[in-house]
């Protein structure tokens, strides 16, 4: 390289740097949904010991499971706190899923979206679709989707039976739920087939890398 190519490039790379600087961007709200047992929990709880999302905490009825801790796994509440709180107004979104509700806090969650913080929220198929229909243009303009489809029904029972927290009759609900859920796949912009949990978190890096970059969410100061 000539020395009047070199300098031309030092140039473009300093005024690059400097370009960048001058960019911001709004906050994406990486929403992920899977049928109970296809791992989509091992994903989120691998993306969760990164500094990449605020982790939205979602609020919930059911009794706590070994090893769950209030306020990181979930906000426990009882079921007359939760149906306050909806009639105030405080949830996103709010569904009842296997004989108990659950719930997404509103404030915190577009707060952090509008200080361009990205957020991730680990969610049934019915609270998708919920923030799907927002009308909250925050909320709407931030939503990215992501679908964790199980390799086929045998393989999500026999990972339903490992975990070993439900009963027969309960898998068999939870089975015959999932194959109605996972008929849905094409409502989310993407869609990834759960392999290992090394593989599912590396095609996840790929779409937070993809969306990051999408020019609608850039802003030049």
């Amino acid at each position: 390289m000539s020395w009047r190519a070199n300098r031309n490039w030092r140039k473009f790379v300093s005024k690059s740097k400097t370009l960048s600087n001058q960019f911001t961007r709004t906050g994406i709200l990486f929403v992920v949904s899977a049928p109970s047992g296809a791992g989509k929990t091992t994903l989120c709880d691998a993306l969760r010991q990164t500094p990449d999302f605020i982790y939205s905490v979602s609020c919930t009825t059911r009794p706590p499971r070994a090893g769950e801790i209030e306020g990181e796994d979930y906000h426990f509440l009882s079921e007359s706190d939760f149906l306050d709180r909806v009639k105030t107004g405080e949830f996103l979104e709010h569904a009842k899923v296997h004989e108990h509700y659950y719930g997404t806090l509103r404030k915190p969650l577009i707060t952090n979206l509008e200080n361009g913080v990205d957020v991730l929220i680990d969610i049934d198929i019915q609270g998708a679709a919920t923030i799907r229909a927002c009308e909250d243009q925050t909320v709407r303009q931030a939503l990215c989707d992501v679908f964790i489809m199980p390799p086929d029904l045998e393989e999500l029972r026999r990972r339903l039976k490992k975990r070993g927290t439900e009963t027969a009759k309960q898998i068999d609900l939870r089975i015959v739920t999932a194959a109605r859920e996972m008929a849905l796949w094409r409502d989310y912009r993407y869609t990834i087939i759960s392999k290992s949990m090394e593989e599912d978190l590396l095609k996840f890096r790929h779409i937070m890398g993809a969306e990051r970059y999408l020019s609608r969410r850039l802003s030049l100061a």
